[in-house]
């Protein structure tokens, strides 16, 4: 990350970087003080951030701020003397000081004698205001204390001077203070996508160097065969043993070669190491660069609880808002486009959901309602949650609506079942509200919401719960840098399908796909989903079907979904998103593309998918996807997937599978292994036992468990020749244990071939 110079910011800047912490903090705690207005942690804090914002003001000559944060932290001082007491009616008092500081600090330096001369009047008015309540506490306090003695003229007028305090100076700053690791520097947006940028293609690039180690594998396969033959031209010299006898000669060029290919080997073995750190190296990088443009949830969500507070007391009611999962980490870029969409469902929550104080205590509920915001990591995305202890969404009373706005007939509307009508709530111009205010009623916030989440490539939910109150869920990616993906093969190309979009990926039998109308369908959770072929979407090559069964993905949302047929899963990765060049416009049906193993995949746009299928449904120039030929004369080679985390290793043993007829797949460790194997179909895996993330023990006993696999033919190829780590692995479950100090071509693919037989089915 490259941090920017506080030398470059003017003094205003400075004051306005200042001014929004402490801001930040006076709000914090004046909701606080609000609850428990005697509390001296909380007047302590809202003292001292506004004796840092008055000495921030008079070191800049911003008079305004001066009078506005004196005045405030005046009056912080005198109720930490107990002679005034905050109420409600001072909160607000208080906040709206704040927002002439927020003005204030947000106002550019040539706008700033204008703002003085029109803001003028309510900064005095705002400094009286709080002078008149301290007067008034202070006359108060006196007339209670009259029986036990005579009020003096400092209990009923205290002179503002007299309140101000003069903190200690500052110690200065330590050494190890200012190397701290966590202290704060700023950065422009455009300086952070740069060095992401530059990382992502730095992982990329040294992804690129396999190929060259596999050309060095084949160069060594060839030293290898060249050695050979010296040999046998040695031998066959030998045999003949002439007067003038050539085995010398011959012996020398087996000498050399055999010299050469030690240190090939030896160069190998290093090349392999400097890869496998190029590549750690390269992932850490990106994995720092991506942590740069992650911020806490919190920083995002500071100025809700002022918003749930302050349209709570312009509708009579007292919510409260309690955030939950104030550290967890989100992308800068999802904070802030997820910034509306959150507005709209904390005042929905406080306008339609939470109840009025008579109301909620009437149902046994406390007065004060409380509105949760909760951000939390989930299977690789973010899932925010807003749900309130209101009155919940009556379902009947949605069901009514439906059908009042003819969006569906009575009987239809009888028969849907509660996540069905809750995504009603979701459509345009759609609200329950039987008249339209100031805050809600017009039937645009959860469109807007929906929309927004969806640009974002999330999805939003809602949930029921009567007489408990609602949930609203949305669900995004954790950065829009990077895309969590399911990999599919479409006429021979790879394809990324977002796995926000994707519903399920499930393998169909030709019994399961069933003819309705003259479409193909299959039953999916209880209903009938439409069939079509991402080939003809894509106007990609012929299917290229591996087995009988049918590789489907589900996309798209509640009442709208389609299963799309592809050649094969390729499983599940991380992409980092390059967009596409813009002078190419829009691409019907994808997004963006990816760099994978140092070769470009698209990314599918899955909204434009569905759009795609709908319209050739409309028309009537869906395809019927055909069925896979059953008969293995016409399915191709035999596959088997390779499983290790040695490179040399792997690619050694797909060469010579691949040379003998054999169609290889190779994964860089047990997790990549069972996420392949899960997805496509194999006839065979041979995997290492000592591997990151999950050894090769682990990846077959999972293989054992899962009824759809568990007759699976599983080899192990290990350095481990002890007689217990054989029995091991065959206790497992595996059908094969070889060792690799001792296997050699003609030792593997004979193993291989009294497993599955010969390359060809």
């Amino acid at each position: 990350m490259t941090g920017q110079d506080l030398s470059q910011l003017s003094m205003l800047d400075l004051f306005r970087a200042e001014a929004e912490n402490q801001v930040q903090a006076l709000i914090a705690g004046l909701l606080a003080l609000e609850r428990s207005p005697t509390s001296g942690a909380q007047l302590e804090a809202c003292m001292r951030a506004a004796h840092s914002l008055k000495g921030a003001a008079r070191i800049i000559d911003l008079a305004p701020g001066v009078d506005l944060a004196h005045a405030m932290e005046d009056y912080f001082v005198a109720a930490q003397r107990g002679r005034v007491v905050l109420r409600q009616d001072d909160i607000d008092l208080l906040l709206g000081g704040v927002d002439l500081l927020t003005s204030l600090a947000g106002t550019q330096e040539a706008e700033l004698e204008r703002w003085t001369a029109e803001r003028s009047q309510d900064i005095a008015a705002f400094t009286t205001a709080l002078q008149r309540t301290r007067k008034k506490d202070a006359r108060e306090r006196a007339a209670d204390a009259a029986p036990a003695r005579a009020a003096t003229a400092d209990d009923v007028v205290a002179p503002v001077e007299e309140l101000a305090v003069s903190p200690a100076t500052p110690e200065p700053a330590k050494p190890s203070d200012l190397e701290s690791a966590d202290r704060m520097i700023r950065v422009s947006a455009g300086h952070l996508n740069r060095l992401l940028g530059l990382a992502s293609e730095t992982l990329m690039s040294s992804r690129r160097l396999k190929p060259f180690s596999a050309a060095l594998q084949r160069l060594k396969r060839l030293q290898d065969q060249s050695a050979k033959a010296i040999d046998d031209l040695h031998e066959a010299l030998s045999r003949q043993a002439p007067d003038d006898d050539p085995t010398g000669a011959a012996a020398e060029a087996h000498r050399l070669m055999s010299e050469c290919q030690h240190r090939l080997t030896r160069r190998l073995a290093e090349f392999e190491l400097f890869d496998h750190r190029s590549i750690l190296l390269a992932e850490r990088l990106y994995d720092e660069a991506l942590a740069c443009r992650m911020r806490p949830f919190a920083d995002g969500a500071r100025r809700y609880p002022r918003i749930v507070r302050d349209l709570g007391r312009s509708l009579g009611k007292r919510v409260k808002l309690e955030i939950v999962g104030a550290s967890t980490q989100v992308d800068r870029d999802i904070l802030e486009k997820l910034d509306a969409p959150l507005g709209h469902l904390l005042r929905n929550a406080v306008d339609h959901g939470i109840e009025a104080p008579e109301e909620r205590l009437a149902a046994g509920k406390p007065a004060e309602g409380t509105v949760w915001l909760e951000a939390r990591h989930s299977a690789g995305r973010l899932q925010i949650l807003v749900s309130d202890d209101g009155r919940g969404i009556g379902l009947d009373r949605l069901r009514e609506a439906v059908v009042t706005r003819k969006l569906s007939n009575a009987e239809t509307g009888a028969r849907l079942s509660e996540s069905e009508l809750l995504d009603f709530l979701f459509l345009p111009g759609f609200t329950l509200k039987d008249r339209v205010t100031e805050i809600s009623g017009r039937g645009v916030g959860l469109d807007v919401v929906k929309n927004m989440v969806k640009a974002v490539r999330g999805v939003a939910r809602a949930t029921a719960r009567p007489g408990g109150g609602a949930q609203f869920q949305l669900e995004v990616p954790l950065s829009l840098s990077v895309v969590r993906a399911l990999l599919v093969e479409i006429g021979g190309e790879p394809y990324a399908f977002p796995l926000a979009g994707a519903v399920r990926a499930l393998k169909l039998g030709a019994e399961q796909v069933r003819l309705l109308q003259g479409r193909q369908h299959f039953a999916f959770e209880g209903r009938q989903v439409g069939l079509a072929s991402a080939h003809q979407i894509l106007k990609g090559g012929a299917p290229n079907f591996l087995d009988s069964s049918l590789s489907v993905v589900v996309i798209g949302y509640q009442h709208e979904r389609y299963g799309l047929v592809v050649d094969r899963f390729l499983g599940e990765r991380e992409l980092v998103v390059q967009p596409l060049d813009a002078r190419l416009g829009k691409i019907k049906d994808i997004s963006a593309a990816a760099l994978m193993d140092g070769a470009p995949v698209l990314i599918l746009d899955i909204e434009d998918m569905l759009r795609s299928v709908e319209k050739l449904t409309a028309t009537g120039r869906l395809s019927k996807v055909e069925q896979a030929p059953v008969d293995g004369a016409e399915r191709g080679r035999k596959r088997i997937l390779v499983v290790d985390d040695s490179l040399t290793v792997r690619e050694l043993e797909r060469k010579v599978l691949d040379r003998h007829g054999y169609e290889v797949e190779v994964a860089v460790d047990g997790m990549d292994g069972w996420n392949a194997v899960r997805t496509g179909h194999f006839d065979l895996v041979v995997t290492d036992v000592d591997m990151p993330r999950m050894d090769g023990i682990e990846l077959l006993r999972l293989i054992r468990k899962d009824p759809n696999l568990k007759s699976s033919p599983v080899m192990i190829v290990s350095y481990k020749d002890r007689e217990e780590d054989r029995q091991r692995g065959l206790d497992a479950g595996a059908d094969y244990y070889l060792t690799k100090s001792s296997f050699h071509d003609e030792t593997l693919v004979q193993a291989v071939v009294d497993l599955i037989g010969g390359a060809e089915p």
